[in-house]
């Protein structure tokens, strides 16, 4: 509707200049806005304000001027001037029953807008170690990855989604030798209680060492144990990414791309990417170790890149993979880490920067940890971890789709509580099940129909017609705003938008299921309000779809 109220406004405009009223042949850029009051007209615009200079007029007299010739606009109820002259339009009933005929007839393409305009962007998201499975945390970051690159692809983006295999450095090495310890221990070779502290404890580390026995037997015990524990570390690794991979495809989320870490390091392209920024000067040695300068880029303090051992640092890997990634030629780059890694973001920019690199190219999404709870108490303790709640106990005890929409349910830089029991409960304080009963009842009105032979009559001018009460006009209006959502959605990274919109939808048709009946004598009533509930439905089943959640018709 902003559009079409622009469209109304330069016609006004050109109106007023064509009966002398206004002088200025050039239109600003001018604003229209939703009223951040109620009672103050559906839009609003400060076009008379940015008409005052060139037409040497009081923003009031302007607004009035305009005011004028909009309200004899069709489409237009009133259009008033107000405060310093801001200029605010409501319209008239009839244009929201076209909006309503336009969104039935987008189908599922409404809400969808050509923003990115076919631009490559590549999402990379969830990228945990392969050395355990995937905790809570994990899985709100593959939420919002796969949210986010689900609304841009809506915005006409072409996205890549990208897993970024953090398998090399010292922690593929303690899930090495915490494997090589298990195995000794079932192999009686060495003792329960001497496992170390710094190893992971879990019950999947046991599980591997057993499936090395039974293919190797004995075979590692006596070889030396760094070479044991590279080899171990690369198979409980491979073995992890695997299981990864199915909890991923359980809660419906999928990768175009894997990048290996261990891969990038073993070859020559992080030296080479270090070499590349020593050639820019901006590296340099110190202490027996390397650094690069981001300094220069506003970073607090320059970071090593080769340890005085000769080793690389996580953050060399980092300049080597971004470097990468910005030489496959995307036109932005979406990073969703973990609001730990917070502090890399500058060293990350900085190092863009040094490669000659726009930094504005990298946005970095960052998402904050999940306490789990049940009832209201903290549940602490996995089954299968031994000391994290992992992913799929949370997809085996609420299914993904709750699981996702509680996750996308605050933003993703916010502390987030998801609360085991709420999740299972079928009542209208689980907001996952308000929102999908909204659209199961509509599927329900739609049954009811159908039993009772009625006909749904085609969408047209006619058959909306009686749709004229308050809340009917209420609802459209609603309906009318998802595109909007979707895009500032898309560009603020922030599916949680999407989440809270389709909570309103629903709660207003609940409120309108509560007072109106879809079915009457009036035929007339009946077959708009069915074409409204359709409406809703359709808009209410493509949000939640849009970031990965089903909208189910039986519950």
């Amino acid at each position: 509707m902003k559009a079409r109220l622009r469209g109304l406004i330069d016609r006004a405009l050109a109106d007023a200049r064509a009966a002398g009223e206004l002088a200025s042949t050039e239109t600003p850029e001018y604003v229209v806005e939703v009223p951040r009051e109620e009672g103050h007209g559906d839009l609003a615009t400060n076009v008379a304000m940015m008409l005052a200079k060139p037409e040497r007029k009081s923003p009031r007299a302007i607004a009035d001027i305009v005011a004028r010739h909009l309200a004899r606009a069709e489409l237009v109820d009133r259009a008033e001037s107000a405060g310093p002259g801001f200029l605010n339009v409501t319209f008239a009933d009839a244009a929201w029953r076209t909006r309503l005929l336009e969104i039935l007839s987008a189908g599922d393409e409404f809400g969808q807008t050509g923003g990115g305009r076919g631009k490559r962007i590549q999402v990379e998201f969830c990228s945990a170690n392969p050395t355990g499975p995937l905790h809570i945390g994990h899985g709100r970051g593959a939420a919002t990855g796969d949210g986010i690159a689900r609304l841009l692809e809506a915005t006409g983006y072409d996205v890549e989604r990208e897993y970024y295999i953090n398998d090399a450095g010292v922690q593929m090495e303690r899930i090495g030798r915490s494997v090589f310890y298990r195995y000794l221990e079932l192999l009686g070779r060495r003792s329960p209680d001497d496992f170390p502290e710094d190893c992971y404890p879990g019950d999947y580390v046991t599980i591997y060492a057993q499936e090395i026995i039974d293919v190797d037997g004995e075979r590692w015990a006596g070889l030396p144990e760094p070479e044991v524990v590279a080899y171990f570390g690369k198979r409980a690794g491979d073995a992890m990414l695997e299981k990864i991979r199915e909890d991923l495809a359980i809660f419906g989320v999928e990768f175009d791309n894997f990048t290996s870490e261990r891969e990038l390091a073993e070859s020559s392209r992080v030296l080479d990417a270090i070499e590349e920024l020593r050639s820019r000067g901006h590296v340099y040695d110190e202490g027996g170790a390397t650094w690069m300068r981001t300094t220069a880029f506003a970073d607090d303090k320059d970071r090593p890149v080769i340890k005085s051992d000769g080793s690389l640092t996580y953050f060399a890997s980092d300049i080597c993979y971004h470097r990468e990634k910005m030489k496959k030629g995307f036109d932005r780059l979406i990073d969703v880490w973990g609001a730990d890694h917070h502090g890399y973001i500058s060293r990350t920019r900085a190092s863009l920067q040094a490669l000659g690199y726009d930094a504005d190219r990298l946005r970095v999404v960052l998402v904050q940890m999940v306490s789990l709870s049940r009832d209201g108490q903290p549940v602490r303790m996995g089954k299968r971890s031994g000391e994290f709640i992992t992913l799929r106990d949370v997809l085996d005890e609420v299914g993904p789709d709750l699981a996702r929409f509680f996750f996308l349910s605050r933003r993703s830089d916010a502390h987030l509580d998801f609360d085991l029991e709420l999740a299972r409960r079928q009542t209208a304080e689980n907001p996952v099940f308000y929102v999908q009963y909204a659209h199961t009842r509509i599927a329900g009105i739609f049954r009811q129909v159908a039993e009772k032979d009625l006909a749904v009559p085609d969408a047209s001018d006619e058959s909306v017609a009686a749709l004229g009460h308050p809340d009917e006009i209420a609802m459209v209006k609603l309906l009318a705003e998802f595109p909007e959502i979707v895009a500032g959605a898309a560009e603020a990274l922030e599916p949680h938008r999407v989440i809270f919109y389709a909570q309103k939808v629903a709660g207003e048709f609940h409120r309108f299921y509560s007072k109106h009946r879809f079915v009457s004598e009036d035929a007339a009533t009946t077959g708009a309000r069915l074409l409204l509930a359709r409406a809703v439905g359709q808009v209410l089943g493509r949000a939640l779809r849009l970031v990965g959640i089903a909208a189910p018709e039986r519950m």
